[in-house]
């Protein structure tokens, strides 16, 4: 795991996520573009991502531990930024555009009407339908 900086850039040779600084001076991750951050702060991030990359640390209790701690930092939980990365590989995986960070789990828009409820036969039980 290795994390390389330049005074712009933060790039991982684990992950393709990077950390760009701003024109006014802040840091912007990737997978995290909707925040001004610091450099800790992405430093931070980019150490949450190759952590939530490393599958050997699946099971591994002191990894969760530094994943959450990560992402106290970065002033987001834990589940949000694995959704986050989550998104953003599903839609390198699909060929979409990853700065869009959609993705086919997402809900599509807009949202279909639901279909009129069917008049239920009181002498009858209700049947439901699973598949």
């Amino acid at each position: 795991m290795a994390i390389h900086g330049t005074d712009d850039t933060l790039r991982s040779d684990r992950t393709p996520e990077f950390a760009q600084r701003t024109e006014t001076g802040g840091w912007r991750l990737s997978w995290l573009p909707e925040y001004t951050l610091t450099r800790e702060q992405a430093w931070a991030g980019m150490e949450l991502d190759e952590l939530v990359s490393d599958l050997a640390a699946v099971h591994d209790r002191l990894a969760h531990a530094e994943i959450s701690a990560r992402a106290d930092l970065l002033g987001i939980i834990w589940q949000q930024a694995l959704i986050k990365l989550a998104k953003r590989i599903d839609a390198r995986g699909h060929g979409d555009d990853p700065a869009a960070g959609e993705s086919f789990h997402d809900p599509p828009a807009p949202l279909s009407r639901l279909r009129p409820a069917r008049p239920i036969d009181e002498h009858r039980a209700p049947q439901a339908n699973y598949g």
